[in-house]
């Protein structure tokens, strides 16, 4: 838990530590596999996935335009970042779509 709230820190400061565990265990066997652990910001279908698993279905987002641009803006903020952790992009799409408190 604490690599994943430090991951989380490097893109926020003053996360919100109950949110990131939330996160984690929403992923719960998903992050045993490096591979379904990152995101990749470069497949259209994995964006897609993000967008219809994790904005609308879990987030309540239905507005797909908000979403895409919270996910687009994760992206942005992580590009120097080559293994995208799917915490910390969950965790960032989810501020600015500023749901943190329904997780």
């Amino acid at each position: 838990m604490s690599d994943y709230l430090a991951d989380v820190k490097k893109y926020d400061a003053g996360a919100n530590a109950d949110a990131v565990d939330k996160i984690v265990k929403h992923l719960g066997i998903a992050l045993r596999n490096r591979d379904s652990s990152l995101v990749s910001c470069t497949d259209p279908e994995e964006l897609k996935r993000v967008r219809d698993s994790w904005a609308a279905k879990k987030l309540g987002v239905t507005d797909a335009a908000k979403a895409d641009a919270a996910i687009e803006k994760t992206c942005q903020a992580m590009s120097a970042d080559n293994t995208k952790s799917r915490v910390t992009f969950y965790y960032l799409v989810a501020k600015d779509l500023g749901k943190l408190g329904s997780l």
